[in-house]
């Protein structure tokens, strides 16, 4: 059984949630993670607190991230203050500069799209409007 703080009553409902976004039913689950149905429903419910390995095997099922699965369980402390995308992008040295263009003018689109109204949803889209209209010119305009 669960015992108070230890994680059960806040990953359960993380579990159920995550299973629910990817579209699957906890028999279905049960079969990707290779975890039996009636635990699976323990741990939904709180019941039970999964181990490690448990816990890693429905991440890859769920094709979420292991550390926010051990996080939830409190196996784990939560990492400090999360890096803004935008920034980790214009960072990442293994990106060139058209390729970073490129996923600051995605991220920007899905952020407008969303109603974001914070400054990260702007991204400098001057810069990034050029960088397309000069690759579009290059490709004819069919690009």
């Amino acid at each position: 059984m669960a015992e108070p703080g230890d994680g059960g009553q806040v990953l359960g409902p993380f579990v159920r949630e995550q299973r629910r976004l990817a579209g699957l039913s906890l028999r279905k689950l049960s079969e990707l993670s290779g975890v039996s149905n009636p635990y699976l429903s323990q741990v939904e419910r709180g019941l039970r607190r999964p181990s490690a390995d448990v816990l890693r095997r429905l991440a890859v099922a769920l094709e979420v991230s292991v550390e926010a699965f051990y996080v939830r369980a409190g196996m784990l402390a939560a990492a400090g203050p999360p890096v803004e995308l935008a920034e980790a992008i214009r960072r990442a040295p293994e990106l060139s500069e058209a390729q970073k263009r490129t996923l600051l003018h995605v991220y920007s689109s899905f952020r407008e799209g969303s109603g974001a109204s914070d400054a990260a949803g702007s991204l400098g889209s001057a810069a990034v409007s050029t960088g397309f209209e000069q690759r579009e010119s290059e490709q004819g305009g069919d690009g």
